[in-house]
């Protein structure tokens, strides 16, 4: 069946209306009337039955309303039938001849009434339409503007249902169709929620050890870590009605609207429990009330937190009522929030490792066209650090630059074509460079290119590019390692060749440049994080001085200890810059050549830097898990067939952006 709708009463009401005046719009009045030939009309003036007769000039038409008491022989009916005036309708020649006649009949006591005229035209169902046009008019005004101040509600509800919850319901055997098996990764967190899942289904499992059903359950983590996707697998999985809110959702412009909703959430839940609530992005509603920017004591963000808190834990009891919150931001959330009793876990979407990535990527790939030399974990390690929202991309803008293409199918170099695309941005081939710049660019990435080929600790090269790729002018391509600990000495290699591009353009072009703005601001947080958070420092060992209040206006630390730690950061960063100087001077020649080979190609790969300098004295931790898992596509000797010509980094370097 249609749901019902304002609508169909307004289609009622112009039906109705049409009804009546094609049967005749005096019955609107309440009065009859009948349609009489003239003889008949001066036969009932003679009788004595006219009480007044009107004329209508423009349409040559009178009416003689009938005495009460002559009703019945004129219409035979009563006057319960036809009214208190009903008059019959003539039509006439002249006017003149009608007024002559009445005249007559007057003076022979036969007509008493009154004589009247009207000029106006059509029925008075016209008539009477256009009398409450004004009206009607007002009133749809009144109406669409209550509608647009309630929110934008649909079903006719208006202002008066702008305090109803928006969530939106999905029960078992609808449209949501993602289960767990499509959230790739993440185990830890799905084994938790689906525990939650196992309890709805089959609460006695639990019950009967003592056992009680969780009230809720937060999942945090980056954006893009398939927080939401949990949910909806969640949906999915779970055979109970499942509510769909985002915090947003419960702020509105009117006072006391978000705490009439969050009510209204719940009570629905209760009419359908056992059930789970899902708010996306609750740190809308549930930030820390002592954290609110807007210092006012009668907040509606402040009223919505506090009808949650009492809805989730408070007098009123909401068993079989599971709430699951996702935000980004748990440090912004209400310490009441937290607590044990509303939600009591917190389950961390972290972003994947490297096996994670390979499942994603399984994931995504299904609706794709690959090639067989599509390599899964190759592209799993190449992008450290990628959300699984990130990996859909990369297999989205695959598929597009394989069309762009005219490709039947997606290749290798087409998804490390869309990593290089997410990393660095498009390549700007057009732009218009000197050749003194573009010589300094070769230097500056030619020294990042030497320095790290000879320090343990840094990231292995995988190529280096001198195309101006979004705002970077020039780009070095890494193979990250991922580590779930960083030492000081791993630190002080990355930090060193980080430096070279600012080293070589001094050294080799006398001069230094805006070029190296991006590697400077770099290294100089990770010195100062190595020395005011992670204590590597030789004037302040073991000291912490990270501040995790956010609103505080006062460093953590005195003024003299500010000074010491400028002082040491200014240390370690020449300290690491003479290093990487004393490197390419060793190493100068080898340096020159390899700037000399960007300019000539512009791209140079691992192979290209191998042949001038030898194979790299230190073996990656990459190299050695490739070599632990067997896998022949990257060998030792780093041969032409084998090389990294077709391989891609995840970090980009964008030494030589004029800012």
């Amino acid at each position: 069946m249609p749901k019902f709708s304002m609508n169909w009463i307004y289609i009622i009401v112009i039906i109705g209306l049409i009804a009546v005046y094609m049967m005749g719009g005096d019955t609107i009045s309440g009065s009859t009337n009948k349609k009489v030939s003239y003889a008949e009309f001066k036969s009932y003036v003679e009788n004595g039955y006219a009480s007044r007769v009107v004329i209508n000039k423009d349409e040559s038409v009178l009416k003689m309303y009938v005495k009460s008491e002559y009703i019945r022989k004129v219409f035979n009916a009563g006057t319960k039938e036809t009214g208190k005036e009903p008059y019959v309708s003539v039509e006439f020649g002249s006017t003149d001849q009608v007024e002559t006649y009445l005249d007559k009949e007057r003076e022979a006591g036969k007509f008493a009434g009154d004589l009247d005229y009207e000029n106006k035209k059509g029925n008075d169902f016209v008539n009477l339409l256009i009398s409450i046009a004004p009206i009607l008019f007002i009133v749809i005004i009144w109406l669409f503007f209550m509608r647009r101040m309630g929110g934008g509600s649909s079903g006719g509800g208006g202002v008066f249902s702008v305090g109803k919850s928006k969530a939106k319901m999905y029960e078992k055997g609808t449209d949501m169709n993602i289960t767990f098996k499509d959230v790739a990764g993440q185990e830890g967190a799905k084994q938790e929620v689906q525990e939650i899942v196992d309890f709805l289904k089959n609460p006695r499992k639990y019950t009967n050890l003592g056992g009680k059903i969780p009230k809720g359950a937060l999942l945090v983590g980056p954006p893009g870590t398939g927080k939401t996707l949990l949910a909806k697998a969640v949906a999915g999985e779970a055979g109970v009605p499942f509510f769909s809110m985002s915090g947003s959702d419960f702020v509105e412009m009117f006072v006391g609207v978000g705490a009439s909703r969050v009510r209204d959430l719940f009570r629905q839940a209760k009419e359908k429990a056992p059930c789970i609530i899902f708010i996306d992005e609750i740190d809308a509603v549930g930030r820390a009330r002592s954290k609110n920017p807007s210092m006012g004591g009668n907040d509606e963000r402040e009223n919505t937190l506090n009808a949650l808190l009492t809805e989730m834990d408070g007098f009123g009891t909401n068993s079989g009522v599971i709430i699951l919150a996702a935000t980004n931001r748990a440090d912004m959330l209400d310490n009441a929030l937290l607590r044990a009793g509303r939600f009591d876990r917190q389950i961390n979407v972290d972003l994947p490792d490297l096996n994670e990535r390979k499942e994603i990527f399984h994931v995504h790939l299904r609706p794709v066209k690959t090639d067989p030399t599509v390599d899964i974990d190759m592209l799993a390690r190449q992008t450290p650090g990628f959300s699984g929202a990130d990996i859909a991309n990369v297999c989205n803008e695959a598929a597009l630059i394989a069309a762009r293409h005219n490709k039947a199918f997606v290749t290798k170099q087409d998804f490390l074509d869309a990593v290089d695309r997410i990393i660095g941005g498009l390549e700007k081939k057009t732009k218009v460079m000197t050749q003194g710049e573009k010589r300094t660019i070769a230097l500056h990435e030619a020294g990042h290119a030497t320095i790290s080929w000879f320090l343990e600790h840094a990231n292995p090269l995988v190529k280096v590019s001198i195309v101006p790729r979004g705002r970077a002018l020039g780009a070095a391509w890494y193979m990250p390692e991922e580590r779930q600990i960083t030492t000081k000495e791993e630190m002080l290699d990355e930090m060193c060749a980080t430096l070279g591009g600012r080293a070589a353009e001094e050294l080799f072009t006398g001069h230094i440049s805006t070029g190296a703005m991006n590697d400077l601001e770099r290294i100089t947080k990770s010195a100062y994080g190595m020395i005011a958070y992670a204590g590597m420092s030789d004037k302040l060992p073991n000291l912490c001085y990270y501040n995790n209040n956010e609103y505080s206006f006062q460093r953590p630390y005195s003024e003299t200890t500010a000074k010491i730690i400028d002082d040491e950061v200014r240390k370690m960063i020449n300290e690491q810059y003479s290093r990487a100087k004393d490197l390419l001077l060793e190493h100068k020649e080898g340096h020159n050549k390899l700037a000399e080979l960007l300019l000539e190609r512009e791209v140079i790969f691992a192979e290209d830097v191998e042949k001038i300098f030898g194979k790299r004295p230190w073996v990656s931790r990459s190299d050695e898990i490739l070599e632990e898992k067997g896998n022949t596509s990257k060998k030792e000797d780093n041969s032409a067939e084998n090389s990294y010509s077709d391989t891609i980094t995840t970090t980009v370097d964008e030494p030589a952006e004029d800012k």
